[in-house]
């Protein structure tokens, strides 16, 4: 028998569905019944989801400055909160969890309202948008990297970590082992669904400055748009270069722990999973991103010493190529940055946002909750 039901939602991007998916998981083992609402991108992420029905949610984003545009998205908001209150009316959630992005403001919204208790899990170092607007109206702030108790939010933020998947945690049980220079050295780029043009445009051309020997041994798998693949792969044939390209990679956390390097975004997931995992990494916070929460979450991984952090504008072809080139002569530092990366993981932070969660649920305040840890 079900303890209860617990709604999910979530943006519809990896990094808002992936801790989702990790807490979806805990609790399904825990005897809950779960329910994800979020919107129509979260369908090629959606097949691995265990939740007993996805919910799609009306939604809009708040970034345009047009006040037509404005009103426009609060309307597609507001409807998305009727919406949402008549999936919350009809499966009667006991808690309801969100993990960021606009498409959690309607469930989240229409769950304050009807005093469903509710929590909000904060991926980054510093809080997004959405979750800034319903901090505080919901009942507990989990964080991944959020401290606790430094602001009227910290006082109802308990720092969990990030979730990570099943995949991951089986991916870490894979050790580190550094290539010496008679073995294939394998070499994984991403970008995520924002910023990977860079690394296509960038890469290939500093693997083509590398000493024929290195670029012999690499075995490179990079994450591009799709329309970059084709000529990504070029680039690399060109140079006789063992190379996999594709947009999107179902197997990330096995193709993770089998690299002997990282070059990657620092996307809170991402992130988490390079430190569980425990891999040394090159991350290079995309620029761009509203908050600057990219260049927090990559600046908490390389203090543990478990990773470099450069900036996108100091990244020629030829700074990529000596920093690439130098590790894969230097097995012993990568060696020690992969277990510098994995004393920073926290591989239990969905069995302690489990707790959280359970905790909220049952009516139970943080400070309720804190007392039952001391």
């Amino acid at each position: 028998m079900s303890k209860g039901v617990i709604l999910l939602a979530a943006g519809g991007t990896g990094g808002h569905l992936f801790p989702a998916e990790a807490l979806a998981h805990e609790l399904t083992e825990r005897g809950w019944e779960v329910h994800l609402a979020t919107d129509r991108r979260a369908e090629r992420y959606s097949g691995h989801f265990p939740a007993a029905a996805i919910h799609s949610i009306r939604s809009a984003t708040l970034g345009s400055k047009n006040p037509f545009a404005i009103l426009a998205s609060f309307w597609t908001i507001w409807q998305g909160v009727r919406q949402a209150g008549r999936v919350i009316a009809r499966i009667k959630p006991d808690a309801v969890v969100g993990f960021g992005g606009y498409p959690t403001l309607p469930p989240l919204y229409a769950a304050t309202r009807r005093k469903v208790p509710t929590l909000i899990h904060e991926q980054n170092a510093v809080m997004g948008r959405a979750n800034k607007a319903l901090s505080s109206r919901v009942d507990a702030i989990a964080g991944g990297f959020l401290p606790e108790g430094e602001s009227a939010a910290g006082a109802k933020t308990v720092t969990t970590g990030n979730p990570v998947r099943p995949q991951v945690l089986e991916a870490a049980k894979s050790p580190y082992v550094a290539s010496d220079a008679s073995e294939p050295f394998r070499f994984l780029v991403f970008g995520g669904s924002q910023g990977a043009q860079f690394f296509s445009d960038a890469v290939p051309a500093a693997i083509a400055l590398l000493p024929e020997a290195q670029r012999k041994r690499l075995a490179i798998t990079q994450q591009a748009r799709a329309e970059d693949v084709a000529r990504v792969k070029t680039a690399y044939a060109d140079l006789g270069v063992d190379a996999q390209v594709s947009p999107f990679f179902t197997d990330m956390a096995a193709r993770m722990a089998a690299a002997h390097l990282v070059m990657s975004r620092s996307g809170a997931s991402t992130v988490s999973e390079i430190a569980v995992i425990g891999r040394p990494a090159l991350l290079v916070p995309y620029p761009h991103a509203l908050d600057h929460d990219q260049a927090a979450n990559a600046a908490a991984l390389a203090s543990a010493g478990g990773a470099e952090v450069h900036q996108q504008s100091t990244l020629s072809a030829e700074r990529i190529a000596a920093l690439v080139g130098g590790l894969m002569e230097d097995p012993g530092r990568l060696t020690a940055m992969a277990a510098a990366a994995r004393s920073a993981g926290k591989p239990d932070a969905a069995r302690l946002l489990g707790d959280l969660t359970e905790a909220i649920a049952s009516g139970k305040t943080v400070s309720d909750y804190r007392r039952t840890r001391a």
